[in-house]
């Protein structure tokens, strides 16, 4: 077999993956584990960092088992990762020093408060083109640092390391020799200044970080002379990929230009459109994020709903409405609207625009007539609802902008699938809703930034080439119609905010 495979490592909130992409971008194979969720208080939620190592490591043994090749015809590795999810660890030992602190955890909820109200989140999002959220790794770090004994003091005299999952895998990879991140893992500390491209001072004396505990800064799409080498099956290969899961997800979905954009379906929504060679200030409480680093940086404007696909996971493991994921289309398309009953997910509070941390999940409308059906349907509207809120809003930032406005929506992750949940998001926008032939889009993105290193290809014309249409939604409700929904999506959600 010629040495052309490219092995991604897909490092996600439930599962670690592990894909082998061959150059035209077809999956080879790919191999899963999931590993453990831990909420050990009320909106706190945690992963152990070693059970992400060995899932991960195990995954990518199995990936090429599968595919019956060796470590020797792999030419390139990339890697994607669940974001802002905080590790901190001991440099000599390799091991970590408390648990994960989850994307989704809100445990710093009142240090965001505080800091807002002592007036700093304008000055925090003129830097970061990000808000004051727990959402974020900085106050996440912040915590372990004033919580883990003895931890600020080690952090400062440089015998702890912090970093997200890509920073963690790598450190683990390298067999503790690189402590790294790439510029679209760091735009999304709090830590980051958009502007400098490096670690803020301000910032870091702000959120109270040392910066001896920081990883290295290295561009997402890394020269093979640059390259981190790692070992496999005693095998030598190089990353020369490295991105957050949603901005590898606009890469492979082949928004290159900007106004183009993506959204993902996972566990939470994430919509990005590229905003081009220059961070763009958002009207409309959006990030403004690192798209990916080559050399320089291209950017983006992202929006993310926290409860998407897992709200899904809501009705199947917490009320037993449906037994599997899958079975939610057919229960929700055996009713011909959802009966006015909304459903607004808030579970880990509302993410962009309203950004409440507060915020609790919310089911209004509902009457004697309504079934499970309806709020089967209500739970997939409420993905579609949260979206196209996302979307009008980057649509406003774009026009007042005078750039280019989204014309259609590349779409992809596991809730894709989902037919009901796509036509209905079209007719929300009002535009196409565009889901390709290959769906592991943030696997793909990862592997194309590898290949592109290494010569793969050519270009990024090349790649964005090689993107195909499975399904074109075509929107079919009338505006009217859609108005009169969002008014009432809008009422549900003020109510939910009031509580």
């Amino acid at each position: 077999m010629t040495k052309n495979l490219i092995l991604a490592l897909d490092q996600g909130t439930t599962s670690s993956r592990s894909l082998l992409f061959d150059a035209a971008g077809h999956v080879v194979a790919q191999a899963q584990r999931e590993f453990t969720q831990h909420f050990p208080r009320p909106g706190w939620v945690e992963h152990d960092a070693n059970e992400i190592w060995t899932t991960q490591r195990a995954t990518m043994i199995d990936c090429l088992a599968a595919a019956r090749v060796s470590a020797r015809d792999i030419l390139a590795v990339g890697i994607t990762n669940q974001r802002e999810t905080t590790v901190l660890w001991d440099r000599i030992s390799g091991e970590p020093v408390a648990p994960a602190i989850v994307w989704q955890d809100r445990r710093t909820a009142d240090t965001c408060e505080r800091l807002r109200a002592a007036g700093l989140e304008p000055e925090i999002a003129a830097r970061t083109g990000l808000l004051l959220d727990p959402y974020f790794s900085g106050t996440k770090l912040g915590w372990l640092l004033d919580h883990v004994p003895d931890a600020r003091g080690r952090a400062e005299r440089g015998e702890l390391a912090f970093g997200t999952i890509d920073s963690w895998l790598l450190f683990k990879l390298t067999g503790h020799r690189r402590h790294v991140t790439d510029a679209t893992n760091a735009s999304r500390t709090l830590l980051y200044n958009l502007n400098t491209g490096n670690w803020d001072d301000r910032l870091l004396e702000l959120l109270r970080v040392p910066r001896a505990c920081l990883p290295e800064l290295v561009d997402s799409c890394l020269d093979p002379s640059s390259a981190i080498e790692i070992e496999l099956d005693g095998v030598k290969l190089p990353v020369t990929g490295i991105a957050g899961d949603q901005q590898a997800a606009l890469f492979g979905q082949g928004c290159i230009e900007p106004g183009m954009a993506k959204n993902t379906y996972g566990t939470g929504c994430f919509a990005l459109t590229n905003t081009g060679a220059e961070p763009r200030t958002s009207r409309h409480r959006l990030l403004s994020t690192v798209a990916w680093k080559r050399g320089s940086c291209q950017f983006a404007l992202e929006g993310g709903v926290f409860m998407g696909g897992a709200t899904v996971q809501w009705l199947r493991d917490g009320l037993g409405i449906i037994q599997r994921s899958d079975e939610i289309e057919a229960l929700a398309s055996s009713v011909p609207d959802c009966g006015d009953v909304y459903l607004v997910p808030a579970f880990a509070g509302l993410g962009a625009p309203q950004w409440d941390a507060a915020a609790r999940g919310t089911i209004v409308g509902l009457t004697r007539g309504s079934t499970r059906a309806h709020l089967a349907r209500a739970a997939l509207e409420s993905i579609a609802f949260q979206c196209a809120a996302l979307l009008q809003a980057m649509a406003r930032d774009a026009k007042a902008a005078g750039v280019a406005t989204v014309s259609e929506l590349r779409v992809d992750g596991g809730a894709s699938v989902n037919n009901l949940l796509m036509q209905f998001q079209a007719d929300l926008l009002g535009i196409p809703v565009v889901r390709p032939k290959v769906v592991e889009t943030t696997a793909l993105g990862a592997a194309y930034l590898a290949g592109l290193a290494t010569g793969v290809y050519k270009n990024l014309d090349e790649l964005s080439a090689q993107w195909q249409v499975e399904r074109r939604f075509l929107p079919t409700m009338s505006r009217e119609r859609v108005a009169e929904l969002m008014q009432r999506w809008e009422r549900a959600v003020r109510q939910t905010v009031a509580t």
